[in-house]
């Protein structure tokens, strides 16, 4: 059992209402750029079932069949080979490489550490010297090499488990080194130039387009999980924690389990050394947080917090806690009228995102007829969104929050939504 010495110790200061002066995260600032991205950590731990593996299966089999071609040039060329010994070592070592690559992927559950590959990539660069070497005198580098193609191809074996920039890097590698070496043959003619160009595509171009595909593929896949994961949201509490907050909860539980069970063992003797106290002052200091924070914090804080698309792009200004008011009718209408309107097939590497800022409230008296109802404003100022391209659905979901009116500022599209609501003095 683990002592109370051993137990995690937050350097947390706090005041006698629980709260940390100057440290506390951003929950009295009335604007927010809200924090992610607990969705994304979730899905990037669950990386090998996503589907991804399957296309690295399909990128590995056209690989294979791009080498035995090249492979089967190497044995028709054997003869005009000024180092033939060369070529076959390098296809013997690329064969090694092939298989090696694909035993450890599948040992770590479809990912690759980076020590691995760089392992992989400086093998094939191996490839391509032993090839250069095997070929280099004959004055047709772009012509008779092979095992240097295949090399390049050689990158479809992974393009499934590592980030796209690094294929794009290591593919640039392999074009430039082939490059250099057919300029440097000494057969430099203009009518090669077709030639060059060629044997650059092969070796370079499956691997790109297979790290386009696959990036496209990802984003697909963890842009409709995100969405999945903040759905769930909708049918939350008025006030509740997220899931980073549930699994906070779940550590301090465990800490504070461990702390209890061994003062009732006796184990952890009285009065509790300083160490320990510190510890257990750390521990209540957060659970008192947390019980704070599930006081303020609605459902969609939380749907924007733990989203990888909405926590960068969307701020909420939501002082009164009013979003925890809205059924769940108006919460799937909301939710998804932030989701249409920030995303966009433009990527987030570009720098011209989509971004919106949500505010709602003060609440107002409704007009006469509609029973016990308060009216909460909820105003969604955007920033990149034109009106004309805005998704139809788009639409559709702002009427199942309230009446809008909508206008156009600076180019971007503003909605001023009325929601009405029951008033919570009849709840």
């Amino acid at each position: 059992m683990t002592s109370i010495s051993d137990l995690p110790v937050s350097t947390v200061e706090e005041n006698t209402l629980g709260a940390v002066p100057g440290t506390h995260r951003k929950r009295n600032l009335p604007s927010l750029r809200l924090p992610s991205f607990a969705s994304s950590r979730i899905i990037d731990e669950n990386a090998g079932s996503l589907g991804a593996g399957f296309l690295g299966i399909g990128a590995m089999i056209v690989c294979v069949i791009v080498s035995v071609y090249e492979l089967t040039r190497f044995t028709f060329q054997w003869s005009e080979y000024p180092v033939p010994v060369a070529a076959a070592v390098a296809w013997l070592l690329y064969a090694a490489l092939l298989v090696g690559v694909g035993v450890v992927i599948r040992r770590n559950d479809d990912r690759l550490p980076d020590r691995m590959f760089l392992t992989f990539v400086s093998g094939l660069g191996v490839v391509i010297l032993l090839d250069l070497v095997a070929v280099w005198g004959a004055g047709d580098v772009a012509g008779d090499v092979t095992a240097g193609i295949a090399a390049g191809v050689g990158l479809l074996a992974v393009v499934g488990v590592r980030p796209t920039r690094q294929i794009f890097l290591a593919a640039a590698g392999v074009g430039g080194l082939l490059l250099l070496a057919d300029i440097f043959d000494g057969n430099v003619d203009i009518e090669r130039l077709v030639p060059s160009i060629l044997m650059l595509a092969r070796a370079t171009a499956p691997a790109l387009l297979g790290a386009l595909i696959l990036r496209a593929f990802r984003r697909m896949v963890k842009l409709e999980l995100d969405r999945v994961l903040v759905q769930s949201t909708v049918s939350a509490p008025r006030y509740a924690v997220g899931m980073l907050a549930s699994e906070e909860l779940a550590r301090l539980d465990l800490a504070a389990e461990q702390l209890l069970e061994g003062v009732a063992g006796g184990r952890t003797p009285l009065p509790l050394s300083p160490k320990g106290a510190q510890t257990a002052a750390s521990l209540a200091t957060e659970l008192r947080l947390h019980l704070i924070e599930g006081r303020r914090e609605t459902w969609l804080y939380h749907a924007i917090s733990e989203s990888e698309l909405l926590g960068p792009t969307v701020s909420l200004r939501d002082p009164g806690s009013l979003a925890g008011l809205l059924d769940p009718r108006q919460r799937d209408g909301l939710l998804s009228t932030i989701w249409l309107l920030v995303s966009d097939d433009v990527p987030r590497e570009s720098g011209s995102r989509r971004t919106a800022t949500i505010t709602l409230g003060p609440v107002t008296a409704p007009s006469t007829g509609v029973g016990r109802k308060i009216r909460i404003p909820i105003l969604i100022e955007t920033f990149g969104v034109a009106r004309g391209k805005v998704d139809a659905a788009a639409w559709d979901a702002i009427r199942k929050v309230g009446r809008h009116t909508d206008s156009v500022r600076d180019g971007s599209l503003c909605l001023e939504i009325e929601c009405l609501v029951d008033s919570p003095a009849d709840s």
